[in-house]
């Protein structure tokens, strides 16, 4: 099956034990005498047993073989044994029933070519003829043996056809047996084919046929061939009358036919007896003698008129078989013949365009199309939907047109036939094809060939004449009409593609009559599975049908599972035999004949074998067969560009490329390594990295090893320059080939010999060709198991991702993987899950320690004890993280992130030890401040408690009347906290009025400050759509000229820019004169987009340094103070100064003031909490007032008469209360968020996803203002957004649960509570003691969990009944308990927790750089993610952030993802002079070189319906209009607030 011939000279022994692996040579039985040893030796006879033959004839093998295959493996063997020249059985005898065989259509597949000199006319002209064998009309020589004969007759016919090799089997080839079996009665046939030389044997193509065996045992065979033979050739041993030839001899006389007899025991020469009766003697005559005189005879003969013989018409003849007759060959046969029937009469150049109109050129406009949305120009949204539009109408025409009746009935026959009707009817549909254009094919490949030859010797003579330009025009014309007149079934399959592809593009149904276009792929896909090659790319298009081959790709996986394939690619120039080289290599079906270069790409499964699957990780090899490169010195521009294409793709879906170089010639190699070297540095730059092997074909000497390392070392310089050159042009550092690709020249360079041994078309394959190829899959078997391979629906992915990336001029810029990116989306998910398992973990710690501080159990905290606490958990999340980044399937491509994701979690580690530390030093610093405070609490307890006792005894026969107890209490209670308090001075509350007079004291107008309080401006500085009205143009009235009065215009708009869109200011300022338009454009001139990113910048920067310089400030433990805000309002000021005295224009004072009263808005809030938390921990007046309640209680407790008892358990259950609120609160916020983060849509997933649930939120809502506040503070509503979801989870969506996760806390706590009371009180019991031990040790086991403050027992020494005491404190605590459960969740807002804060905290951490063009955010998790760049998948149009054209008030509605596919350029500065090209616009520098924004021409909905539901909202924001080249595409109205929504998946 590989084309290697000797396959037939391997011995077959029989199978027996007596038998040894060699062949002994027997031994004679005779008595050893010396006599006796002479006369054994003269004995011609020795004793032998004849039936002991080892060997089996390999005939024999062969029609074993043939006879045990069915009808496709027999064709395929016939095919592979006519490539090696070899004769194919004709008339077969069943070896059973011994009936007559003639396999037709085994030969269905072959065709023959050969060349003819006209003689007439001019004998230099030569015809080339290829066609079917089974269609060729030749003379037939049949050749019989009468008897037996002591030479062979197959030897005597081989040397008529080819001297050197053994067409035909005879005795005296190797291996061959005295006797055979199978071989007997079988009549083979093989062609002569001329090579249009003058040492042709013979002039035209002839058919000759050999009789195996006696002919006079064998009638049938020979009547048949002798009818149908136009010369028919007899061996007999001798010539005479009566003997048992007579009758056959004496027939063949009668016959008119041309008679040869060749007679053993004559020696006389060639005589003719009479016209067309010739006889030879063969007796002491060399064979080469006879053979010359047979090849004259013949030759002589078949000159005249003569008979033809047609293979077809065997079919015809009476009393054989035809395998053809078979039911299943019959039926395909008619289903292929309805088909062809409808195309017979045409002109096969027409038939494409009338039954095939979907592929021409309604497909070729649409990819041209297609492609030009690469490409655009003018107002490039406007453009991109005008050709989008374009693409659906010629979809439309393409649904019109689709399903002709050829087409339908090919679909009909697909869907009904059975497997084995459905492959004889793609063969016959194949063969009867390939017959309708067999002539036009044959005359335009000569036309071409000649003008091939004629514009080569004009390039060399480098003649840049009209009449090279004529030649090569000439070329391109033939070279249209062979692809017009090549048809064969992938064009079948192409119409096919394209008739799913727009129908699915339109997503229309099935019309009455028409076959089901959504069946499609799932037909292919089954002949795809059972080895028929599909096309991948269309060569005569030059683009891959996405949606087609997507579709058929999932139709396989669905049919077969996600396999594992190893994808084996070929390069190489035209015709040096790369479809050849795979089909031998893997049994394939590539097209290498019938005229028809390969075009474009194929694929082809190869399935791999059970055994060998054991040792390689995948199940098939898909091999990708490819068109060749052309030649660089016939190649224009577009050729180099595809050529370019091509090679990139196949070199980039393949896990291996053969890179196939025919000749040694090195020249001759740089065609194709300029192109091959630029394809493998452009997949070094994307991070792919395929393996590549490079083949020599058509060397002269493979066996030199000399001349091998010499051509090695060549093709090493070769690469090596090609790589230097290619580095200039693809921007990279690359000195070696080795440094793109790894490349070993010892190992990865094969040497193949010449495919033919001899001169076609007689020559038979090289057998060295066929060993070249064994070792060569050897190669790539040993590489394959060592390299990564890819499922199919990787594979189909990056079918995707590359073909979309090539349609862009710099690929590797376009170059998107989404298999890589899924990957790393997956990687971010994990990297959450890890994280938050270090922060919940941390939590949990922090909120143990913190009440331990509270608690006064711990006042330091030390590194290392937190690391150890948190030493288990760390342990686990790097033994889970090797585990992910070891046995994850895509482990070699997690490979390249897992060091930084390492380092991140690390960092991510020891900041939350870090930031536990310093919060708890800021807990245990507080605590220490307030320990004046606390070293007093003991004495405000002793002594109110006392007093509320000796009131209540004053009180007692009041206690019934409630009003008048609470009226005595609070009349005593005022004089209680004085007389407490009388020592302390009472720390002020925070004043409102700071914000208003600290400006004042700066030097601020009180108008300015009070009309800014007034209206709120101030709070939405950050978030003006325009600065303008705060600008100032005082410093430049002289320049102006002019000296009319400016007065303000209030009215928000934006006017930015960025590179071609630099943004001017419009309306600033109006004018009394009639020179308001000449100020204004020059004010337009100089005030530009960045002086408005600048000052946006300066807000932010402001606000940023004030905040932290706030929070710096000990305000939580020494209180406030207004000499923070006077410095806050000071260096707002300061910066502002600063940042006029670098511009050409001013800022007026409400600029300043409405900054100052923002930055204060800003922090109050944080402010006003701390000062609250200073004043609780260290006010005793606050303090106080805090416990009335509490000791109104006790004091109303002991009027009711109640014991020392009762009160202490009241007074127990009011401290557990408040302290089991707080610990409950802060434990269930921990778990909500856990809850969430682990199991809330939003909150689940990486940043990307958390992104997509922003938008979709504002979508819903409809919120301008929240979209605004997302396009300009993007981080400030995603925290919105989170805070927004907590409480909607908390409160609406899923109350249950919340209150589930409360109620466990609650009870967690009363366990605690309850195993404080019984430890309590059987410790004392058992140890005789008193209310103290009673308090501490209650209060010990407390205060693991809670915090909870001494209690005095002085008041309560008293009380020694325990059981007592704990019976009333767990009465107690039921209520309280019961009030617990349905605590309301907003109770948590009060304490140190929030959940909403702790999810936050744990998802803001990401990166929020935003791109240069669209501001639109970067989506990657990690913050600091470098060297990956910046990407977000939805980019928006520059006008929603206020970009708009220069000098105009034209909103830009362009997108960057559409202007980097587009022939546009932009400065990336305002005072740029040089432009940089869109599409390189990473070249820009700086923020631009740090984005990866890849082209895409899909519809991004989502922002386009934003735009015209907001339309009028933006338009006011930024007083700018979408209009003139702003104007909205009525395209983009059309999306509905769903359709954006589903956009985001």
């Amino acid at each position: 099956m590989m084309l290697d011939y000797r396959a037939r000279y391997i011995p077959v022994r029989q199978d027996s034990p007596e038998v040894s692996q060699s062949q002994s040579v027997p031994d004679s039985d005779t008595v050893e005498t010396e006599e006796s040893d002479l006369d054994a030796f003269f004995d011609t006879t020795v004793n032998y047993d004849h039936t002991k033959q080892t060997c089996v004839h390999p005939m024999d093998v062969q029609m074993a073989v043939f006879h045990c295959s069915d009808s496709f493996v027999k064709q395929n063997m016939i095919t592979k044994l006519s490539h090696c020249q070899y004769a194919l059985p004709l008339l077969v005898p069943d070896p059973v029933t011994m009936d007559i065989d003639c396999p037709l259509w085994t030969f269905r597949q072959i065709r023959k070519t050969w060349k003819i000199t006209q003689i007439r006319d001019d004998p230099n002209t030569v015809i080339m003829k290829s066609m079917p064998i089974c269609k060729a009309q030749t003379p037939m020589v049949s050749f019989f043996r009468l008897g037996s004969l002591p030479l062979s007759k197959s030897q005597l016919m081989n040397t008529l056809i080819n001297e050197r090799h053994s067409t035909f089997f005879h005795r005296n080839c190797p291996g061959s047996t005295k006797s055979r079996h199978l071989m007997e009665g079988v009549a083979e046939i093989a062609w002569y084919c001329p090579a249009g030389r003058p040492n042709d044997a013979f002039t035209d193509c002839i058919a000759f046929c050999n009789l195996h065996g006696d002919a006079l045992l064998r009638e049938k065979q020979r009547d048949i061939l002798t009818e149908k033979s136009s010369v028919n050739v007899v061996l007999v041993p001798t010539l005479e009358k009566g003997d048992k030839n007579t009758t056959v001899i004496s027939a063949l006389l009668k016959s008119p036919k041309p008679l040869i007899c060749l007679i053993a025991n004559n020696d006389c020469a060639a005589v003719q007896m009479k016209k067309g009766k010739y006889k030879v003697g063969l007796n002491d005559r060399s064979q080469s003698e006879v053979s010359e005189e047979l090849k004259g005879i013949i030759g002589n003969i078949l000159s005249g008129p003569r008979e033809s013989f047609q293979l077809e018409t065997m079919a015809e003849v009476s009393g054989i078989r035809v395998d053809e007759d078979d039911t299943a060959c019959q039926k395909g046969k008619s289903a292929a013949m309805d088909i062809v029937n409808l195309l017979r009469g045409m002109d096969v150049s027409k038939i494409k365009d009338k039954f095939l109109p979907c592929q021409g050129q309604l497909w070729h406009k649409w990819c041209r199309t297609n492609k030009e949305l690469y490409h655009l120009k003018g107002d490039i949204e406007k453009e991109k939907c005008k050709k989008q539009q374009e693409l659906m109408t010629i979809r439309q025409k393409q649904c019109k047109a689709s399903c002709s009746e050829p087409v339908k009935l090919f679909i009909e026959s697909l869907s009904s036939l059975t497997s084995t009707e459905k492959e004889y009817f793609l063969k016959w549909t194949q063969i009867l094809i390939d017959a309708l254009s067999t002539n036009d094919l044959s005359l335009i490949l000569q036309s071409y060939d000649e003008k091939w030859s004629e514009v080569v010797a004009l390039k060399k003579k480098h003649d840049k004449s009209d009449q090279l330009k004529n030649k090569q025009t000439e070329l391109e014309q033939i070279s249209t009409k062979l692809q017009s007149a090549t048809f064969g079934l992938e064009h079948i399959f192409r119409e096919m593609g394209q008739i799913y592809e727009a129908h699915a593009s339109l997503q229309e149904q099935p019309k009455r009559g028409q076959t089901d276009w959504s069946k499609y792929p799932e037909l292919a896909a089954e002949l795809m599975i059972s080895g028929y090659p599909m096309e991948l790319m269309d060569g005569d298009a030059g683009h891959v049908p996405l949606i087609w081959i997507s579709s058929l790709l999932d139709k396989v996986i669905k049919k077969l599972g996600n396999k594992r394939v190893f994808v084996l690619s070929v390069l190489g120039v035209q015709s040096s035999g790369k479809s050849t080289m795979l089909n031998a290599m893997f049994g394939l079906q590539f097209a290498v004949s019938a005229g028809r270069c390969t075009k474009g790409a194929f694929m082809q499964l190869v399935k791999v074998s059970e055994e060998i699957k054991k040792d390689y990780e995948f199940d098939y090899v898909l091999v990708v067969d490819t068109e060749g490169l052309r030649a660089l010195e016939l190649a224009s521009d577009d050729v180099l560009h595809h050529d370019n294409e091509l090679a990139t793709f196949v070199a980039g879906i393949g896990n291996m490329t053969l890179i196939n170089i025919f000749g040694e010639n090195p020249a001759e190699m740089q065609d194709v390594l300029q192109i091959v070297v630029q394809a493998f540095m452009r997949m070094n730059k994307v991070k792919l990295s395929p393996s590549c092997v490079f083949v020599h074909q058509n060397v002269t000497d493979i066996a030199a090893a000399e001349k091998n390392m010499d051509g090695k070392r060549r093709l090493q310089e070769k690469l090596d320059k090609m790589t230097q050159l290619a580095a200039k042009e693809e921007v990279c550092e690359a000195e070696c080939f080795s440094d793109v690709i790894a490349f070993d020249v010892q190992k990865d360079v094969k040497y193949f010999a010449q495919l033919w041994e001899g001169s076609p078309p007689m020559a038979p394959p090289n057998p060295g060709y066929s060993e070249s190829v064994l070792e060569l899959k050897n190669i790539i078997l040993s590489k394959a198991s060592q390299s990564a391979w890819m499922t199919l629906s990787e594979f189909k992915s990056k079918i995707r991702d590359l073909w979309n990336a090539l349609l862009n001029e710099n690929f590797v810029f376009s170059f998107k993987n989404t298999l890589e990116i899924a990957v790393y989306r997956e990687l971010e998910v994990q990297y959450g899950n890890w994280t938050w398992a270090l922060r919940s973990n941390m939590l949990t710690i922090e909120n143990e320690l913190y009440t331990q501080i509270e608690n006064g159990t711990l006042d330091r905290v030390e590194v290392s004890f937190l690391h150890e606490q948190m030493k288990k958990t760390y342990e686990q999340i790097k033994k889970d993280m090797t585990t992910y980044f070891e046995d994850n399937k895509e482990k070699e491509m997690l490979v390249q992130w897992r060091g930084r994701f390492e380092t991140k979690i690390k960092e991510f580690h020891d900041e939350q030890v870090r930031g536990v530390k310093r919060k708890l030093d800021e807990v245990i610093q507080q605590k220490n401040a307030c320990k004046k405070l606390n070293d007093r609490k003991t004495e405000f307890e002793t002594k109110l408690l006392q007093k509320s006792k000796e009131l209540a005894h004053q009180l007692k026969d009041k206690a019934k009347d409630e009003e008048e107890l609470k009226k005595q209490f609070d009349s005593v209670w005022r004089g209680w906290v004085s007389e407490l308090t009388a020592d302390t001075k009472p720390i002020k509350d925070i004043s409102c009025e700071d914000q208003s007079v600290i400006p004042l004291e700066l030097g601020f107008e009180w108008a300015l400050i009070a009309e800014s309080k007034h209206s709120g401006r101030y709070k939405k500085i950050s978030e003006f759509g325009d600065y303008s009205h705060y600008v100032s143009l005082s410093k430049h009235r002289d320049r102006l000229n002019t000296g009319q009065h400016f007065q303000n215009n209030k009215k928000e708009k934006d006017t930015k820019g960025q590179g071609i869109f630099s943004t001017a200011v419009t309306s600033v300022v109006e004018f009394v004169s009639k020179t308001t338009t000449k100020i204004e454009n020059h004010f337009k001139g100089y005030f530009q987009h960045e002086d408005q990113e600048l000052i946006r910048s300066l807000i932010e920067d402001a606000e940023k340094q004030s905040l932290d310089a706030l929070k710096s400030k000990p305000v939580a433990t020494r209180g406030y103070s207004p000499t923070y805000l006077q410095e806050v309002a000071k260096n707002v000021k300061a910066k502002v100064t600063e940042f006029e005295s670098k511009r050409k224009y001013a800022l007026k004072k409400e600029f300043t003031v409405d900054l100052i009263l923002y930055v204060f808005d800003r922090a109050w809030s944080w402010l006003s909490e701390s000062h609250r938390k200073f004043r609780m921990n260290n006010d005793a007046l606050t303090y106080l007032e805090s416990k009335k309640s509490q000791y109104y209680n006790i004091f109303r407790s002991f009027c009711k008469g109640n014991s020392s008892a009762v009160v202490l358990g009241e007074l127990i259950c009011e401290k557990v209360k408040s302290s089991t609120v707080e610990a409950v609160c802060n434990q269930t916020a921990i778990d909500l968020a856990g809850e969430m983060k682990c199991n809330f849509p939003a909150f689940s997933g990486n940043r990307l996803n958390l992104d997509k649930h922003v938008l979709r939120s504002l979508a819903e809502k409809e919120d301008f203002d929240g979209f605004i506040t997302y396009i300009k503070h993007p981080r400030k509503q995603v925290e919105t957004f989170i805070k927004e979801e907590v409480k909607k989870y908390i409160f609406t969506e899923n109350k249950h649960k919340a209150h589930q996760i409360l109620q466990k806390n609650v009870e967690d706590i009363k366990k605690l509570v309850s195993l404080a009371l019984f430890t309590a009180t059987n410790k004392v019991k058992t140890q005789r003691g008193d209310i103290n031990m009673w308090v501490e040790e209650f209060s010990s086991v407390l205060k693991a969990k809670l915090t909870f403050d001494t209690i005095c027992c002085q008041n309560f020494s008293d009380v020694n009944n325990f059981d007592f005491l704990k019976e009333e404190t767990e009465r107690g605590l039921e209520s309280i308990m019961k009030e617990m459960s349905n605590l309301s969740l907003d109770k948590m807002e009060e304490f140190r927790l929030q959940p909403d804060q702790i999810l936050i905290d744990e998802l803001r951490d990401r990166c929020w750089e935003t791109c240069p063009f669209c501001a639109a955010v970067c989506t990657n998790t990690l913050e600091d993610h470098s060297p990956d760049k910046h990407s977000v998948p939805f980019h928006r149009p520059s006008g929603i952030k206020g970009w708009h054209i220069r000098n105009t008030d034209e909103l830009v509605i362009n997108f960057c993802t559409t202007l980097v596919a587009s022939n546009r350029s932009f400065r990336p500065h305002h005072d740029s002079d040089e432009t940089v090209p869109f599409k390189q616009y990473q070249k820009a520098g700086g923020k631009y070189a740090t984005w990866q924004i890849t082209p895409d021409e899909s519809k991004l909905a989502y922002w386009k319906w934003f735009v015209c539901r907001f339309q009028k909202q933006l338009e006011d924001h930024y007083n700018l209009k979408f209009h003139g080249r702003g104007e909205i595409p009525s395209e983009w109205r059309k999306h509905s607030k769903q359709e954006a929504i589903e956009s985001l998946d």
